[in-house]
């Protein structure tokens, strides 16, 4: 009995040794298998957690040139394969990206498995210089899965829309004070007694963002036949005189000795007005005061009650001028046609054009009594009805990502000018700049098919690679009047705009942390 006993228990070792599960590794075999394609990111362990980045793996925003960039944080979702098979067939993103796309599903190297059986995550390979590591490519699939990620922009979008009860409050307010300011310019000078409100502005465009805050009207009054000369190389600023008019006008009064309209005597002479109708009016009705006046601003600013809940009105002085065509600076401007149309072009050169009183600039010395024209009107109009199909974004009709990529930029610069405030040089770049590459953008990219709400984080992407090219350019030309550079070296010196576009790589290889502060 003894004897077949130890025979069982020796044929039952002998099983055990031929098992593949008991057999003994060999020294090669401590390598770990390749994952499989797209299952799993090149270089994570099976069941390994994804580590998030911490403040210790990225680079300073102002790191010394040159410094390699932090590798990208990892996100949840289907890898990069799977997504971008999601993502087939949808529309063409606006331009292809400078970004390098990550390799998926490359067999791992001997250094890498030593690291993962260490339990240590390889670095992401670092990008090149002006290289945007986390841009979307290929039609927005490797792209996807290591950029900031479309739900996650949807959700940044959410926290940006205006609040229904906040908005038609601070609406109600603006239009009393409006109403009241109106009455008395009209009824204390006679020179504006026929002056109208136009809405203009990011609020009236339907692009503004956080909060009801900030409202741009414009103070509009026709003006009598009017001469436009040239005062500097822009095509944008004017000199203004009046055609022969042996009756006179009720703007004589504002002529100087040279028969120029002086645009800083008639902004001056509307804000006393202004001012004088702020004082009568009771504490009853609302708490305003006329804020300071900004040196080349075109601007009077009225604040309507207090912090935290304080409405800022921009109040601005405009001509309007009715002409048989629009000065010649414009004349290759407004390039709307694959985009828009060419009806809707004939439409808008039909439309008047606005002078606002805007010191033009001669080297250092600022031109006082000058005018700059003004197209808010068509902006508003072109934003608002932006697609080039009449049923874009209708409750029917397809949705593009148009305007939220514009809020998308509008709101990233104001998290980077409220992060450095005034230093820098940040405080020369303002939303008129974000609306402006808006414009170009949408006639590089005018169907709406390359706008698609789908393809909304492929699409910031490449509105930001584009609004980059233009800081780095340093060349971002005024949309009616391409003669004007806004980004030129007069405007916005290199060092502002070398710092504002390493912020902008810093926040795209990082996939933009400043969005997740503000969440």
């Amino acid at each position: 009995m003894g004897d077949q006993c130890a025979a069982a228990r020796r044929a039952k070792g002998a099983r055990q040794v031929l098992s593949p599960s008991s057999a003994p590794e060999s020294p090669g075999s401590h390598r770990a298998k390749p994952p499989a394609r797209g299952r799993r990111r090149a270089g994570a362990a099976a069941g390994e957690r994804e580590r998030p980045i911490n403040a210790g793996d990225a680079p300073s925003p102002t790191a010394p040139q040159g410094a390699r960039p932090a590798r990208s944080r990892p996100e949840k979702g289907p890898a990069p394969g799977q997504r971008g098979a999601d993502h087939a067939g949808k529309g063409a993103a606006p331009a292809q990206s400078h970004a390098v796309p990550a390799r998926t599903g490359a067999e791992p190297s001997k250094k890498d498995s030593a690291r993962r059986e260490k339990g240590a995550v390889p670095k992401a390979k670092a990008a090149a210089p002006g290289e945007l590591c986390c841009a979307g490519a290929e039609s927005g699939s490797a792209g996807q899965a290591s950029g900031v990620g479309a739900r996650r922009l949807r959700d940044v979008l959410k926290t940006l829309r205006l609040g229904r009860q906040d908005t038609s409050e601070a609406a109600e307010r603006v239009n009393s004070l409006i109403r009241t300011l109106v009455s008395d310019i009209r009824a204390r000078e006679s020179s504006f007694s026929s002056i109208d409100v136009l809405g203009t502005g990011s609020y009236y465009e339907h692009v503004k963002i956080s909060a009801p805050n900030e409202f741009d009207i414009m103070f509009t009054m026709p003006a009598p036949r009017v001469e436009l000369k040239n005062c500097d190389d822009s095509g944008a600023f004017y000199d203004v005189k009046f055609k022969r008019n042996p009756q006179g006008n009720s703007l004589d009064k504002f002529l100087q000795k040279d028969g120029k309209l002086a645009a800083c005597k008639m902004l001056l002479a509307l804000r006393n007005i202004i001012k004088e109708s702020v004082k009568s009016m009771t504490r009853t009705e609302m708490k305003v005061s006329v804020d300071k006046k900004k040196s080349g601003s075109p601007a009077i600013t009225l604040s309507i009650g207090t912090s935290p809940m304080e409405i800022s009105v921009d109040i601005i002085l405009a001509l309007e001028v009715r002409r048989s065509s629009w000065p010649a600076s414009t004349q290759d401007g407004l390039k709307i046609e694959k985009w828009l149309g060419s009806k809707v072009k004939q439409d808008y050169k039909w439309k008047p054009i606005y002078l606002v009183p805007k010191h033009a600039k001669d080297g250092r010395v600022l031109k006082e009594d000058t005018w700059r024209i003004s197209f808010s009107h068509i902006e508003k109009d072109m934003i608002k009805n932006h697609g080039n199909t009449k049923t874009c974004c209708e409750s029917n009709g397809v949705k593009c990502c148009r305007k939220s990529c514009l809020k998308l930029l509008k709101h990233l610069l104001e998290l980077l000018k409220a992060k450095h405030g005034n230093r820098r040089g940040l405080d020369k770049f303002c939303s008129y700049h974000a609306k402006t590459a808006f414009f170009q953008a949408c006639v590089l990219w005018p169907d709406d098919k390359q706008w698609l709400l789908t393809d909304l984080e492929t699409c910031f992407q490449k509105f930001l690679d584009y609004f980059l090219d233009c800081l780095n350019n340093a060349y971002l030309t005024h949309f009616f009047i391409p003669t004007y550079n806004l980004f030129s070296r007069d405007l916005i010196d290199k060092a502002s705009s070398d710092f504002l576009s390493k912020e902008i790589k810093y926040e795209i290889n990082n996939r933009f942390p400043i969005f997740e502060l503000q969440n």
